[in-house]
């Protein structure tokens, strides 16, 4: 404890220094006199970008436009979603399959877009899953969760989801390190001897987006923070931050933050393909599942994986190279040229700076401080293209833009400060409300910048917004930095807890949107793609409902002959063909959720009868004029009834199956 007190007051003295600069200034002082003009979109206008922000413990995704911060969407990713069903209907509860079975929610933080020769191209969004360690793929053409795989040999998957120049690969690294799945059963204080790391590379097919876990490399057990991946001359390379290279795994706050340098991991991927492909990587067991949805059948599918390969980094010298930084970084970007790696030390009083050309003369040249079990740490001077002085108080994440310019966020002292990459000088400095953690530029972690604003995303609101009681809403803020001076333009409030973003011009989004399914391709094993061919089936005690959705009916309206005990599945398909015709379904009493169902798509609720009676269904979406009237209901008998099974619609004859 002595250790903690003596770098608080490190900090507290730090943080004197920066008072005058660092103080959030009056909203007033900060504020652009235009700003309102700036952000206005008139009514039926669009916004100029699309902002996606990870929910945090919601563990889901939200879609906002930029300039206006208007919320547009909550994707559904690892959390069920009872506004829609997902995670509720069968044809979704797939999705939240894992090995440890079925997991309703997670804790995702950082969306990351794909990428063509390094440029944002908007065809997938990824998100990690930190706590039962995923990574999902977004559909930006249907805004659809449309495949999510589980890490084996990871604890906390906080250090993903980051792609490489043209998404070749996706990649992850553990956030606590865990022994190996094959050897799991060993006592915590064996922490250093049993405990690893596993760099996950996932490789994403170029055409349809399907991953597939390719390999993983096994690392030195230390906390692995955020990732990127290297652009045009480091194409080849990915780089992590690291802490706790203490490795320790009692009390962190203490003993986690003895050194004054944690490390930066360098990863050669390119030779890490090449070992794999000469049949060089170890299979060992390992359990996990692999889940995929099927825009045609609509339906998803959950695979369990049992074996994963792997590369001991100790085993192949040249694959990873340690350069060490400033203790605690909690990040590692590449600017957009490929030659710059800023490291943000949360503890340190500098940012440094890394050289990808010096590091690879390092290499050359063997400028060495030691090793980590056989792995080469650099040496930091040779390896430093230098130092941001003085930047501010916690450190966290940095972007750029398109003029040579670099924005990090400073945690402590509550400011985004802008920096020249060339020369590692402050140009501005503007006040948050309140303790940024992550910010994002539009293409700010791409090889082409689109600039124009940066967004804070902040852990504190206090005073912003009116209150909701012991939690307030998360904060964002959208700041202009067109000009020399930072420019606060808008405050607006975000879903969960917003650790990171990606932000994209609109047009390269509108442009693929799916505005219906096809019925003709709908594939789905219980669609019903005319409303003649609407039934009820049973068999044994299963009762399949092939119900059709309209405007303004559900077809069929009537059934009886439900008993207690029975499962009855309602598969609705919607059979309009005109883009934002939803159709929801919901029954009374039903303990699961709603549906909610596209133009075009099938998706089935589970329902199963718990009294004797009669039970109201009805669509939940507001959908015409009589959308009162789209309603009906089933007659539930006892289990031993000999009501016969009937269904009907208005003045059709019964029907019997």
């Amino acid at each position: 404890m002595k250790h903690l007190s003596h770098q608080l007051l490190l900090m507290a003295g730090a943080m004197s220094m920066f008072t005058v600069a660092c103080k959030p200034g009056k909203v007033n002082n900060a504020l652009s006199g235009d700003a309102a003009q700036r952000v206005y979109v008139a009514p039926g206008k669009y916004d100029e970008l699309y902002m996606f922000a990870s929910g945090g413990f919601s563990g889901q995704v939200a879609a906002y436009g930029i300039p206006s911060g208007r919320l547009l969407k909550v994707i559904p990713v690892f959390s069920q979603n009872p506004e829609n069903g997902y995670g509720y209907s069968e044809e979704t509860k797939p999705m939240l399959n894992t090995s440890h079975g079925f997991v309703p929610w997670d804790d995702s933080h950082h969306p990351e877009l794909s990428k063509t020769n390094g440029e944002d191209d908007g065809r997938w969004l990824f998100i990690n899953g930190n706590n039962t360690p995923r990574i999902a793929r977004i559909s930006l053409s249907t805004f659809k969760t449309e495949e999510i795989i589980e890490l084996p040999n990871v604890g906390g998957n906080h250090a993903s989801p980051f792609c490489t120049e043209n998404t070749e690969y996706v990649v992850g690294n553990t956030r606590f390190s865990v022994p190996l799945d094959d050897e799991p059963d060993v006592p915590i204080d064996s922490y250093k001897k049993t405990f690893k790391g596993a760099v996950s590379f996932i490789k994403v097919d170029k055409n349809s987006g399907n991953m597939n876990l390719a390999f993983q490399l096994i690392v030195p057990g230390f906390n692995y923070d955020l990732a990127h991946a290297g652009k045009g001359p480091s194409h080849d390379w990915v780089f992590f931050s690291s802490y706790n290279t203490e490795q320790a795994y009692s009390l962190l706050e203490v003993n986690a933050s003895q050194r004054d340098k944690d490390f930066i991991m360098a990863v050669n991927w390119k030779k890490a393909e090449e070992l794999i492909a000469q049949g060089k990587g170890k299979k060992i067991p390992a359990k996990y599942a692999h889940n995929k949805w099927n825009d045609k059948t609509h339906s998803a599918t959950s695979t369990i994986e049992t074996g994963t390969v792997t590369l001991d980094i100790k085993d192949f010298p040249g694959l990873v190279y340690y350069m060490p930084c400033p203790k605690s970084p909690h990040g590692a970007d590449v600017d957009p040229t490929g030659e710059y790696i800023a490291a943000s030390g949360k503890l340190a009083a500098v940012i440094p700076v890394f050289s990808f050309k010096k590091m690879l003369d390092a290499i050359d040249k063997k400028q060495y401080d030691g090793n980590i079990d056989g792995t080469p740490v650099l040496k930091y001077e040779a390896v430093l293209a230098g130092e941001v002085q003085k930047p501010g108080l916690g450190p966290l994440h940095t972007e750029f833009d398109d003029q040579g310019y670099a924005y990090t966020s400073m945690f402590v002292s509550s400011e985004i400060v802008k920096w020249k990459v060339s020369t590692r000088e402050i140009i501005d400095r503007i006040p948050t409300y309140y303790s940024i953690g992550h910010l994002s530029i539009p293409g700010g972690d791409s090889k082409k910048p689109y600039g124009k604003y940066v967004v804070a995303l902040n852990k504190i609101t206090k005073d912003r917004y009116l209150p909701t009681g012991p939690e307030l809403a998360q904060s964002a803020q959208l700041i202009d930095i067109t000009g020399n001076k930072m420019k606060l333009l808008l405050d607006f409030p975000t879903i969960g807890e917003p650790h990171y973003a990606q932000i994209i011009p609109a047009d390269k989004i509108v442009k693929q949107q799916v505005k219906f399914y096809k019925l003709e391709e709908n594939h789905h094993p219980y669609a019903t793609k005319a409303e003649k061919d609407a039934r009820v089936v049973r068999k044994g005690n299963r009762v399949d409902v092939y119900m059709t959705a309209i405007r303004s009916h559900l077809a069929p309206d009537n059934i009886e002959g439900i008993k207690i005990g029975d499962e009855v599945y309602v598969h609705v398909t919607n059979l309009e063909q005109d883009w934002d015709v939803p159709h929801g379904f919901a029954i009374k009493g039903s303990n699961n959720a709603e549906l909610l169902v596209m133009p075009g798509e099938t998706v089935t609720l589970k329902w199963t009868p718990d009294r004797i009676g009669i039970t109201p269904f009805y669509c939940t979406d507001f959908c015409s004029a009589l959308h009162q009237e789209m309603s009906g209901y089933f007659r539930v008998s006892a289990a031993g009834s000999s009501v016969p099974l009937v269904f009907r619609l208005g003045e059709n004859p019964v029907k019997e199956q």
